[in-house]
């Protein structure tokens, strides 16, 4: 639970938001809880660098959370975890838990899909998403997405594929963070496009879709040849679900940038 001390070092202003740090990671604050999913806070990771400016340190500061939705190494980056502390809370999909520890990480949560953690007045329910989470040199652990639920419901997706079943997630979704790129000049199975990720905003039916997974990484060398790749994905987002999903609101939150829901 965040007491109003904490609230007040954090300089809460009681309203829920969502700040889009970049890539995966999104700070996702309702009810005075904050959370943060798949931190990457470094300017590089292995081959990939960094085009996004450099996450704001307010944005990552006082957690109460972090959330793991796989092991790979763009959204599991134990550099960053470091820089959190190891005595900051993580919820990882289950079989991650013990890796996690061994690498000095003290305060872990596993959850299999289905599951559900308590974090402050906030529910964190583990869903299915339909990616190869494999990593070289750590086990074999399944992806997840969560449904984070206080009065509001978000939805982080982490990565999947489209699948039918993002129909029946929940019956009534306030906010869905959907990746919608890549980091490479081609989309590998197990992700979503910005015209899959329309399609799955249209099953979900959320108030408010937020594109995430975009604008932040590309190989190296690959900067001046895939700019186009940085910033044309949200323009193809929004130009799809406002044909398969008109009701939705599309928000484009900018690396670095937050929305007040």
């Amino acid at each position: 639970m965040v007491d109003g001390a904490v609230a007040a070092r954090r300089g809460n202003t009681g309203a829920d938001r969502i700040a889009f740090l970049g890539h995966a990671t999104v700070l996702i604050e309702l009810e005075g809880v904050r959370l943060l999913t798949d931190p990457l806070l470094r300017g590089r990771v292995a081959h990939l660098r960094r085009h996004a400016p450099a996450p704001r340190e307010e944005l990552f500061a006082d957690l109460d959370a972090v959330l793991i939705s796989h092991l790979h190494h763009d959204h599991l980056d134990l550099a960053s975890l470091r820089r959190l502390g190891r005595h900051t809370h993580l919820i990882v999909p289950r079989g991650a838990g013990p890796w996690l520890q061994e690498h000095g990480f003290v305060t872990v949560t596993e959850l299999s899909v289905g599951e559900v953690a308590r974090v402050g007045t906030l529910q964190v329910r583990a869903v299915r998403a339909d990616h190869d989470a494999r990593r070289p040199g750590g086990p074999h652990v399944d992806a997840v997405g969560y449904l984070v639920k206080g009065a509001r419901e978000v939805y982080f997706a982490g990565d999947t594929a489209l699948y039918p079943g993002m129909a029946g997630l929940t019956p009534s979704l306030d906010v869905a963070l959907v990746p919608i790129a890549g980091w490479g000049p081609k989309l590998g199975p197990g992700h979503m496009g910005p015209l899959e990720a329309a399609e799955a905003i249209a099953l979900m039916c959320p108030h408010v879709a937020i594109p995430i997974h975009w604008g932040t990484l590309l190989p190296i060398g690959l900067g001046h040849s895939h700019g186009k790749q940085l910033a044309e994905p949200p323009r193809l987002f929004a130009e799809h679900v406002a044909r398969l999903a008109p009701n939705v609101e599309v928000r484009i939150v900018d690396p670095g940038q937050e929305t007040v829901l």
